[in-house]
């Protein structure tokens, strides 16, 4: 077969955009082929309200793993800007009159932060329990561009800091339940639900599941730059993705928007229908083709053309839950435009200050089991534990300059804990509905005013408020049952008996199909905004090419 293009990539989100340019600066011809009209995939800024100039990240919202090396070597003009508050936490014992305020440069306000809430013993645990984490993660860091090591050979790394702990925070962290050691060093109900929450980022677990999804999740959370801290991207997450398409194409990447991808055969034939009005369908050949789409969407492009889609082998672990469903999504993501910053309750942090970082609202360690709980039995919880940042609290430039004057600002709220199945039966507008509702009165549990008393509206008198359930993001990003992990996180090592023979197997991006690799979230290494996915398929292919990059 003649090839139109060494590589054909199916979607445009930031890994396929990672991928392209890496390719090209191998000397790759590359076509990118997106269904919508723009690239960049969950990583894009949009104009969320009609007639109100701000330009919201719409779907992914923070920076923590993308590596300033993949910014380097692709040349991206990025500004991710640090946030001088961790977090803080309502406490709902004093119906939020107090509350947890982690300051990331002062530990003095902290360490009386925690003694405020009663909480004065853990101050030093959680010191510790940072410090332990640190232990893995900046050992594990810089293997997340290198070829996967194994699990003893990752294991291995961590034993050579030569830190006393080392061998017990793998235990702790890789081999048991995280639930375990959170409630073993904490007594704080409130500052052990400020722990767990980041293992529950887009995943619908508990803290003792034996299937661990719970602690891949926080590894990925606390591995970003070895350190854990989450940056805001000045300009938004469309500045991102702006780049990394700039970046594309400057190494002669060819970018087709509506484009749908209809059928993938294992030999390089890539069958698609454009956006023009007539909806034509034309094919496409590549050498190699890289998926962005999650790896059941892959499937089923195989099998429109008419082959066998047998799952990879490496896909480990299992993609279900303990009750047989296939992994979900468990989140909804609400943004909102405020015409000021909510008054709290708490006389000793300003609005300012609570919302600079991570806004945690009923996410103590009780109030997140209840919720699981109520949503294992079918009901959205409540109150919904949720999770809230101010992106223009550290970057105004989003907003238009009469916004910025009269003192608006923007909330995002990422709700957790309602799994996509809470919304059988329900129609989509039915659901957003709840959702909002159950949002809105979550947020209303720990402020001295309601929130939509601060809510602006658009020109036709609409709240600014737009929802983004697991429907949504399944029937505008593709993502099967809203999980933005594309079916749910694995390790960033292989097992000992893992085959590592070919280079898509130990870069983790190997399908049934020699020719057809994932370079997305399905990516061993996937999930965030991260771009390894796309860095891993890259070096796979340029690996098996026996060529290098420029």
């Amino acid at each position: 077969m003649t090839y139109d293009y060494d590589v054909v990539i199916v979607g445009g989100g930031h890994n396929a955009l990672v991928a392209a340019a890496y390719l090209g600066r191998a000397g790759k011809s590359v076509l990118i082929l997106e269904r919508l009209s723009q690239v960049g995939g969950a990583a894009v800024s949009a104009e969320a309200f009609s007639g109100v100039d701000a330009k919201l990240s719409r779907y992914s919202y923070l920076v923590s793993l993308l590596p300033p090396r993949v910014i380097e070597e692709l040349g991206l003009h990025l500004t991710l800007a640090p946030r001088t508050i961790a977090s803080y936490t309502p406490d709902p014992a004093t119906n939020g009159e107090t509350g947890l305020l982690v300051a990331n440069d002062d530990a003095e306000r902290t360490g009386a932060s925690f003694a405020r809430i009663g909480a004065a013993a853990d101050a030093a645990r959680f010191d510790l329990f940072s410090e332990h984490c640190r232990v893995l993660t900046e050992a594990l860091w810089p293997t997340m561009l290198a070829p996967l090591p194994t699990r003893s050979e990752a294991r291995a790394r961590v034993i050579a800091t030569g830190d006393s702990r080392a061998a017990d925070v793998w235990d702790a962290m890789i081999e048991k339940p995280i639930g375990h050691v959170i409630e073993q060093n904490h007594e704080s109900d409130l500052v052990r639900g400020v722990l767990f929450t980041d293992a529950l980022i887009g995943t619908f677990a508990g803290p003792y599941d034996e299937d661990l999804e719970q602690n891949r999740c926080f590894l990925y959370h606390l591995i970003g730059q070895g350190d854990g801290r989450w940056d805001v991207p000045v300009g938004g997450m469309g500045a991102v993705t702006g780049e990394l398409a700039l970046a594309a194409r400057r190494e002669g990447a060819d970018i087709r928007t509506d484009a749908e991808v209809v059928a993938v055969t294992p030999d390089g034939r890539v069958r698609f229908v454009d956006g023009s009005e007539r909806r034509e369908e034309r094919s496409v050949t590549g050498r190699w083709i890289l998926s962005g789409v999650a790896r059941s969407t892959l499937d089923g492009l195989v099998e429109a053309a008419g082959f066998d889609a047998t799952p990879a082998a490496h896909a480990e672990p299992g993609h279900a839950n303990p009750g047989g469903h296939p992994r979900e999504g468990a989140q909804v993501k609400v943004n909102l435009l405020l015409s000021r910053l909510p008054r709290l309750n708490d006389p000793d942090v300003s609005p300012e200050e609570a919302f600079a970082g991570t806004f945690h609202i009923n996410e103590s360690w009780s109030q997140l089991e209840s919720a699981r709980q109520q949503a294992l039995s079918g009901r959205i919880p409540s109150p919904l534990p949720c999770e809230i940042y101010c992106h223009t609290l550290t970057d105004p430039s989003i907003l238009s300059d009469e916004l910025r004057a009269s003192g608006a600002h923007t909330l995002t709220v990422f709700g957790l804990h309602v799994p996509d199945r809470l919304l059988d039966g329900m129609d989509d507008g039915e659901a957003r509905a709840a959702l909002t509702r159950a949002v809105l009165e979550s947020l209303d549990s720990v402020l001295a005013e309601p929130i939509e008393d601060v809510i602006l509206r658009d020109p036709s008198g609409a709240l600014c408020i737009e929802t983004k359930t697991t429907r949504d993001l399944e029937h505008v990003l593709g993502l099967p049952k809203g999980n933005i992990f594309h079916g749910g996180l694995d390790w960033p090592f292989l097992e000992d008996d893992a085959p590592r023979d070919t280079p898509a197997r130990r870069w983790g991006v190997d399908t049934a199909h020699e020719r057809i690799l994932v370079c997305g979230s399905s990516a061993r290494r996937g999930g965030a905004v991260s771009g390894f996915g796309g860095h891993s398929a890259a070096m796979a292919v340029i690996e098996a090419d026996g060529t290098g990059t420029r």
